[in-house]
């Protein structure tokens, strides 16, 4: 018998809507009460070094046949259990008596509590130290590795979280979707869900509890989860999605709206797997260039000339379209070995992004003039913007070091609420100002954008933080500058209605979703884009701003 349907609310982060079966992610090994060291420790430490080279081995075994966007976080995952200072942590511990499979427990425990007193980025690794601990004592205990279940039909997977292991095997024709109750919009999770067109919601607390083989229903963009639909509601949510993709296939080339306005379609990249994505994707350009990964691991910076090398090899990739290159966003949750300063209590709220300028300057020139030198005869449209952009005074220092140093075009991001609440006083001296809905969001309500402790809190629907997109865009018109959203909200292709309606100019994101956005934006016009900002600022929530603006779409196209 089917009881009542049980409404669960996450963190959508891959669209699509499905309806399957829940089955679980397998258990991590458990281990057994009063486990005492057995044998000699030394003897204990080699099958120890045995079981870390093993699960590196297997990992890295993984990484070679993984779907491209998944290489690079199972590669870092195997470097992880090869670190030697874990390994001396763990062989430290066996030589002061305790048992093997308790010495890694304790030693990984120790660092994933560091990961996450850092935040950000470095909080969501933690999953993967976890990974690597759970196979490495199910390696000493003589377990079966914790995975992926096996069924025999399509199944929604339900999991705390994912590691990487799991989910750079995911296979789409046997996953129809994944809840988990941890993680962030920026998890590996979300990123490789997202890339295999698999429907995933995170931080979806309570999903777990539900049982195994229960009905439940996905939808991948609200975040919604339903244990125990009525066909009622599942008609109503597939069909609403059937009439958004309706017109995905009918169009392609620049983005615009039904009555010919245009709005830039762009992709984010970060990593070489992207820029090789980016390159063929039916877009207008790189609307966002994270350059990081280019210093990221390194005892110190690359030189002038190896950067210009590379971005070179971008903007060729680019000749004709237009390529935003974001500077050097070192700090928080991506420290730099060579860039490091003094110990912070909150390296969130610190020196990051454009403020190690202050103290490193040459670091910013050096990759300013790497970016002038590339751009030169390149055929790209170079533009530069800075992260983290507070002031009017950071702002007016930016743009004058890349004019002085040949870039005609140099902005600002727009991450902190002091930039939108004055970006008319920014683009008296920026040339364009780009949103990144990510951090403004996690600064706008003080919830760290990587937890999901408070998922309401992170939606990018929420009205305070489309206050400040409006204030920014509004800005920009009177300006006569380009406003554009480089954050994950961008994806959305209902929110990109509101942006649209609220006068940016345009919009950036993962390849995968320009299809998507670029029919919805296609289906209404201005006027109509208009209005429905305006509902979605009037909302109390993100939760309401979402359904009136859907509700409101719908019966455009209905009607």
């Amino acid at each position: 018998m089917v009881g009542p349907a049980v409404h669960l609310k996450g963190i959508g982060v891959s669209p699509g809507v499905v309806v399957g079966r829940v089955a679980k992610l397998s258990p991590p090994p458990v281990l057994p009460a009063g486990l005492e060291a057995d044998g000699d420790p030394e003897t204990e430490v080699q099958r120890t070094r045995q079981a870390l080279s093993r699960v590196r081995d297997e990992l890295g075994e993984r990484s070679a046949h993984a779907a491209s966007v998944a290489v690079d976080v199972l590669a870092a995952q195997a470097a992880m259990a090869a670190d030697p200072v874990l390994a001396a942590s763990i062989f430290g511990k066996i030589r002061d008596g305790q048992a093997a499979p308790t010495a890694v427990k304790d030693a990984l425990a120790a660092f994933r509590e560091q990961l996450l007193s850092i935040g950000g980025y470095l909080a969501e690794r933690a999953a993967d130290l976890d990974d690597i601990g759970n196979r490495v004592i199910s390696v000493l205990l003589g377990l079966p590795m914790p995975g992926l279940p096996v069924r025999d039909e399509p199944f929604v997977l339900l999991a705390q979280d994912l590691a990487p292991a799991d989910t750079a095997t995911l296979d789409a024709s046997s996953v129809l979707a994944i809840v988990t109750e941890q993680g962030g919009p920026t998890s590996h999770t979300a990123i490789i869900a997202k890339s295999l067109g698999i429907p995933a919601v995170v931080a979806c607390k309570g999903a777990f509890a539900v049982e195994d083989g229960a009905r439940m229903l996905v939808d991948g963009m609200s975040g919604a989860v339903v244990t125990d639909p009525s066909e009622e509601e599942v008609s109503e949510r597939v069909g609403r999605l059937a009439r958004r993709r309706a017109a995905v296939t009918e169009y392609s080339g620049p983005g615009r709206l039904a009555d010919g306005s245009r709005i830039q379609l762009l992709v984010n990249v970060g990593t070489s797997a992207d820029i090789e994505r980016a390159g063929h994707a039916d877009c207008e350009g790189v609307g966002l260039f994270r350059t990081e990964f280019l210093f990221l691991d390194r005892p110190s910076a690359p030189s002038v000339q190896e950067q210009r090398g590379t971005y070179r090899h971008i903007f060729e990739s680019f000749s004709g379209r237009k390529v935003v290159v974001r500077t050097l966003d070192a700090g928080a949750d991506k420290p730099l070995a060579f860039a490091r300063m003094a110990d912070e209590p909150n390296p969130a709220l610190g020196m990051r992004g454009y403020r190690t300028a202050r103290y490193l300057p040459d670091l910013l020139d050096d990759q300013l003039r790497a970016i002038s030198r590339a751009a030169m005869g390149s055929g790209a449209d170079v533009w530069v913007m800075a992260p983290m952009v507070a002031t009017p005074a950071e702002a007016s220092d930016f743009a004058k070091r890349a004019h002085e140093l040949g870039l005609p075009l140099a902005g600002a991001m727009v991450e902190v609420p002091a930039a939108a609440l004055r970006a008319d006083h920014l683009l008296k001296a920026a040339d364009f100002l780009s949103i990144g809905t990510n951090d403004l969001s996690q600064y706008t309500y003080a919830m760290d954008r990587e937890t999901g402790a408070i998922p309401e809190l992170l939606d990018p629907w929420q009205p305070a933080l489309l206050e400040l997109v409006r204030l920014t865009a509004a800005a920009g018109r009177r300006a006569d500058k380009p406003v554009g959203v480089c954050g994950e909200a961008a994806s959305d292709p209902q929110l990109a209605v509101v942006f649209a309606g609220m006068g940016v100019t345009s919009l950036s994101m993962a390849p995968v979703s320009l299809a998507e956005v670029r029919a919805e934006l296609s289906l209404y016009t201005y006027s109509q884009c208009r209005r429905a900002a305006e509902m979605a600022l009037s909302e109390q929530d993100g939760e309401s701003a979402r359904a009136a603006v859907g509700a409101y779409l719908d019966s455009l196209l209905a009607g």
